[in-house]
Protein backbone atom coordinates (compact mmCIF):
# COMPACT_ATOMS: atom_id res chain seq x y z
CA UNK A 1 0.00 0.00 0.00
CA UNK A 2 1.12 3.37 -0.78
CA UNK A 3 -0.36 6.77 -1.09
CA UNK A 4 -0.97 8.58 -4.74
CA UNK A 5 -1.94 11.29 -5.79
CA UNK A 6 -3.68 11.76 -9.06
CA UNK A 7 -6.76 13.50 -11.08
CA UNK A 8 -10.03 11.69 -12.02
CA UNK A 9 -12.38 13.18 -14.38
CA UNK A 10 -11.17 16.83 -13.04
CA UNK A 11 -11.10 15.72 -9.48
CA UNK A 12 -8.03 15.09 -7.23
CA UNK A 13 -7.20 11.86 -5.73
CA UNK A 14 -5.56 11.07 -3.19
CA UNK A 15 -5.19 7.48 -1.88
CA UNK A 16 -3.77 4.65 0.11
CA UNK A 17 -4.17 1.74 -2.77
CA UNK A 18 -2.22 -1.64 -3.71
CA UNK A 19 -0.05 0.03 -6.39
CA UNK A 20 0.16 -3.54 -8.34
CA UNK A 21 -4.09 -3.10 -8.57
CA UNK A 22 -5.51 -2.56 -12.09
CA UNK A 23 -7.00 0.67 -12.89
CA UNK A 24 -10.18 -1.07 -14.06
CA UNK A 25 -10.40 -2.53 -10.90
CA UNK A 26 -10.18 0.69 -8.89
CA UNK A 27 -12.30 2.74 -11.34
CA UNK A 28 -15.43 0.15 -11.60
CA UNK A 29 -14.78 -1.38 -7.38
CA UNK A 30 -13.67 1.99 -5.66
CA UNK A 31 -14.88 4.63 -7.91
CA UNK A 32 -17.81 2.90 -9.08
CA UNK A 33 -17.60 3.56 -12.57
CA UNK A 34 -18.79 1.13 -14.53
CA UNK A 35 -18.10 2.84 -18.38
CA UNK A 36 -15.06 1.04 -18.60
CA UNK A 37 -15.90 -2.57 -18.68
CA UNK A 38 -13.88 -5.97 -18.41
CA UNK A 39 -13.94 -7.28 -21.77
CA UNK A 40 -10.34 -9.68 -22.58
CA UNK A 41 -8.66 -8.41 -19.68
CA UNK A 42 -5.73 -8.31 -22.13
CA UNK A 43 -5.44 -4.80 -23.17
CA UNK A 44 -6.78 -6.61 -27.47
CA UNK A 45 -10.27 -5.19 -27.26
CA UNK A 46 -10.80 -1.50 -25.82
CA UNK A 47 -13.86 -1.85 -23.81
CA UNK A 48 -11.80 -0.96 -20.83
CA UNK A 49 -10.58 2.01 -22.39
CA UNK A 50 -9.33 5.60 -20.68
CA UNK A 51 -7.57 8.42 -21.27
CA UNK A 52 -4.45 9.02 -19.52
CA UNK A 53 -3.12 12.34 -20.58
CA UNK A 54 -5.14 12.91 -23.65
CA UNK A 55 -3.30 9.40 -24.61
CA UNK A 56 -5.21 6.30 -24.90
CA UNK A 57 -5.07 3.12 -22.51
CA UNK A 58 -6.70 0.12 -21.73
CA UNK A 59 -7.21 0.51 -18.01
CA UNK A 60 -7.10 -3.36 -17.65
CA UNK A 61 -2.89 -2.92 -18.30
CA UNK A 62 -2.56 -0.28 -16.47
CA UNK A 63 -1.31 -0.65 -12.56
CA UNK A 64 -2.44 1.71 -10.05
CA UNK A 65 1.19 2.85 -9.80
CA UNK A 66 1.09 4.35 -13.11
CA UNK A 67 -1.36 6.65 -12.32
CA UNK A 68 0.31 8.97 -9.86
CA UNK A 69 0.64 12.05 -10.91
CA UNK A 70 -1.53 12.22 -14.22
CA UNK A 71 -5.14 12.74 -15.11
CA UNK A 72 -7.28 9.99 -16.05
CA UNK A 73 -10.62 10.46 -17.69
CA UNK A 74 -13.00 7.85 -18.07
CA UNK A 75 -16.52 7.54 -20.27
CA UNK A 76 -18.13 9.76 -17.42
CA UNK A 77 -15.91 11.95 -17.09
CA UNK A 78 -16.10 13.05 -20.51
CA UNK A 79 -19.63 12.64 -21.29
CA UNK A 80 -19.70 15.60 -19.69
CA UNK A 81 -18.17 17.90 -22.44
CA UNK A 82 -19.23 18.90 -25.27
CA UNK A 83 -16.68 17.33 -27.30
CA UNK A 84 -18.47 14.36 -26.30
CA UNK A 85 -21.85 15.58 -27.16
CA UNK A 86 -20.59 15.95 -30.85
CA UNK A 87 -19.01 12.45 -31.01
CA UNK A 88 -21.92 10.68 -29.50
CA UNK A 89 -24.94 12.26 -31.98
CA UNK A 90 -22.52 11.66 -34.17
CA UNK A 91 -22.67 7.43 -32.88
CA UNK A 92 -26.19 7.92 -32.97
CA UNK A 93 -27.16 9.99 -36.49
CA UNK A 94 -24.72 7.33 -38.27
CA UNK A 95 -26.19 3.79 -36.20
CA UNK A 96 -22.88 3.18 -35.11
CA UNK A 97 -23.99 1.71 -31.76
CA UNK A 98 -26.40 -1.57 -31.14
CA UNK A 99 -25.39 -3.30 -27.79
CA UNK A 100 -23.61 -0.78 -26.91
CA UNK A 101 -20.73 -2.85 -25.11
CA UNK A 102 -18.31 -1.53 -26.48
CA UNK A 103 -19.12 1.83 -27.40
CA UNK A 104 -17.25 3.58 -24.47
CA UNK A 105 -14.15 2.28 -25.59
CA UNK A 106 -15.01 3.28 -29.24
CA UNK A 107 -16.02 6.92 -27.99
CA UNK A 108 -12.87 6.72 -25.97
CA UNK A 109 -10.96 6.11 -29.21
CA UNK A 110 -12.37 8.69 -31.04
CA UNK A 111 -11.55 11.30 -28.63
CA UNK A 112 -7.81 10.54 -28.42
CA UNK A 113 -7.88 10.23 -32.41
CA UNK A 114 -9.67 13.63 -32.65
CA UNK A 115 -7.72 15.35 -29.92
CA UNK A 116 -4.22 14.62 -31.47
CA UNK A 117 -5.77 14.49 -35.43
CA UNK A 118 -9.01 16.88 -35.78
CA UNK A 119 -9.77 16.15 -39.53
CA UNK A 120 -8.07 12.19 -39.65
CA UNK A 121 -8.39 10.24 -42.56
CA UNK A 122 -10.19 7.04 -43.14
CA UNK A 123 -6.68 5.29 -43.02
CA UNK A 124 -5.79 7.33 -39.13
CA UNK A 125 -9.55 6.25 -38.54
CA UNK A 126 -8.99 2.25 -39.05
CA UNK A 127 -5.24 2.63 -37.26
CA UNK A 128 -7.08 4.64 -33.99
CA UNK A 129 -9.59 2.34 -34.21
CA UNK A 130 -7.41 -1.11 -34.08
CA UNK A 131 -7.13 -2.01 -30.33
CA UNK A 132 -11.18 -1.39 -29.97
CA UNK A 133 -13.52 -4.80 -31.24
CA UNK A 134 -16.94 -4.54 -31.81
CA UNK A 135 -19.04 -7.53 -32.76
CA UNK A 136 -22.61 -5.91 -33.73
CA UNK A 137 -22.27 -3.34 -35.66
CA UNK A 138 -19.24 -3.67 -38.05
CA UNK A 139 -16.87 -1.00 -38.31
CA UNK A 140 -18.14 0.74 -41.52
CA UNK A 141 -20.70 3.29 -39.39
CA UNK A 142 -18.37 3.61 -36.87
CA UNK A 143 -16.03 4.97 -39.00
CA UNK A 144 -18.66 7.00 -40.97
CA UNK A 145 -19.36 8.40 -37.38
CA UNK A 146 -16.11 9.58 -36.78
CA UNK A 147 -15.81 11.12 -40.17
CA UNK A 148 -18.75 13.18 -39.23
CA UNK A 149 -17.77 14.05 -36.05
CA UNK A 150 -14.43 15.25 -37.13
CA UNK A 151 -16.53 17.29 -39.65
CA UNK A 152 -19.10 18.54 -36.68
CA UNK A 153 -16.78 19.35 -34.65
CA UNK A 154 -14.21 22.05 -36.82
CA UNK A 155 -13.51 24.42 -34.57
CA UNK A 156 -14.00 22.39 -31.45
CA UNK A 157 -11.25 20.19 -31.59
Amino acid sequence: MAKIEWMLNGTPISSDIDLSMRLLDYLRDHQHLKGPKEGCGEGECGACAVLIDHQIANSCLVPMANVAGHEVVTIEGFAKTKRYQIIAQAFIDCGAVQCGFCTPGMIIATESLLHHQPQPTISEIKVALSGNLCRCTGYNMIIEAITLAAKRGRGEW
